[in-house]
């Protein structure tokens, strides 16, 4: 029974520290972001409706995409040349300068 609370304890604590360690530096992402504001703008707020808006995007989603374009299971070729060369740590960072961006208002239906 001892054992077993302990392997739970450990188990919980090696998640949470996994968690601390994967989250991004937003000051960080906000440098790194220079090269998206051609398309995304500068505060993920896109320039044209051709591009999607990533400010106030959910964190995970934008980390996943990231990963999904670096990795080319998600096909995009401008995005794919951009990502192919992102760390991890590049991918943390700026998931969280565009998630913690405010994204666009939604308009009351009239």
């Amino acid at each position: 029974m001892i054992v077993q609370t302990l392997k739970a304890a450990a188990v919980v604590l090696l998640i949470g520290v996994a968690s601390v360690a994967a989250a991004g530096d937003a000051a960080a992402g906000e440098t790194k972001a220079q090269q998206c504001a051609s398309c995304h703008g500068a505060a993920g707020v896109a320039i044209s409706d051709q591009f999607p808006n990533l400010a106030g995007q959910y964190e995970d989603y934008l980390r996943h995409s990231l990963k999904q374009y670096r990795s080319g299971q998600r096909n995009n070729a401008i995005m794919a040349a951009f990502a192919v060369n992102l760390t991890d740590e590049d991918i943390a960072d700026l998931a969280a300068w565009f998630s913690s961006q405010s994204g666009l208002e939604i308009l009351p239906v009239k």
